[in-house]
């Protein structure tokens, strides 16, 4: 899996407000810190064409520091996270706000802090979580790629409490070109890393018509794939899966 990628945007936000935000304070003895997020949960999206990445859609927050306040002149803000990052800390008179972008999924601590110009601090933490969700999309095949997927989260924290798969097998029609397609027997695997199957479904697809399983797996400690073996049958399927790797809302 790739590293975690944390994007970090600067924005000049002067008495921002951001409508339906999180708010959460904590005061040293000179700074009243009051800390802004506009969500503390959101989902990664990752898509792919023919077992290509096709697209990668980041998951981005607010953390708006704008209704701190100080009894001295306040210095920098700043945000701290769970892993061996460097915090990152932006000028108070230049910026007061800080958009976060995640591309991995897991549960993250992070730490908004103010700092005076008598070095005082004054900090908060809160909990980020971030879920994963994959598009998977084959037209037109008769040998499904496995779709490998992994629900350990890269920062070696808090493991997602279940992943949901939803698939669905089209066989379209071939009328038209051919005076009529056959059906397709198949069988949906999921298979972890130490080759077991961990769950499978049988089904058949008609000419024209398709079939979904929807599924929920709860090991999330393994690799694991999703595949397609055909049973009986050979023409050509279209595939569509949806796996997303979701951690506890608490």
């Amino acid at each position: 899996m790739r590293g975690i990628r944390a994007v970090v945007v600067l924005i000049f936000c002067s008495g921002l407000c951001l409508p339906g935000c999180l708010s959460f304070g904590e005061d040293s003895n000179t700074i009243e810190l009051q800390v802004n997020y506009n969500t503390l949960n959101g989902t990664v999206i990752e898509s792919y064409l023919d077992g290509e990445l096709t697209s990668l859609e980041s998951f981005e927050f607010i953390v708006d520091f704008s209704e701190t306040k100080s009894e001295t002149k306040l210095k920098k803000f700043g945000i701290e996270f769970d892993d061996d990052r460097e915090p990152i800390e932006v000028e108070f008179q230049d910026e007061t706000s800080i958009i976060v972008s995640f591309s991995e999924h897991g549960m993250y601590n992070l730490t908004a802090y103010a700092i005076d110009e008598q070095n005082n601090r004054a900090s908060t933490t809160e909990k980020i979580r971030v879920d994963l969700r994959i598009n998977w999309i084959e037209d037109d095949t008769n040998e499904p790629e496995k779709m490998p997927f992994n629900p350990i989260p890269s920062n070696s924290g808090e493991h997602p409490i279940y992943i949901e798969i939803v698939s669905t097998v089209e066989n379209p029609s071939i009328i038209e070109d051919f005076g009529g397609g056959r059906s397709v027997d198949f069988t949906w695997k999921i298979t972890d890393e130490l080759g077991d199957t961990c769950q499978s479904y049988s089904e058949q697809v008609g000419d024209g018509e398709s079939v979904t399983w929807n599924t929920i797996h709860f090991n999330t400690y393994l690799l694991h794939d999703l595949s397609i073996e055909y049973d009986e049958g050979q023409d050509y399927i279209s595939v569509s899966h949806t796996v997303s790797i979701i951690y506890d809302s608490d």
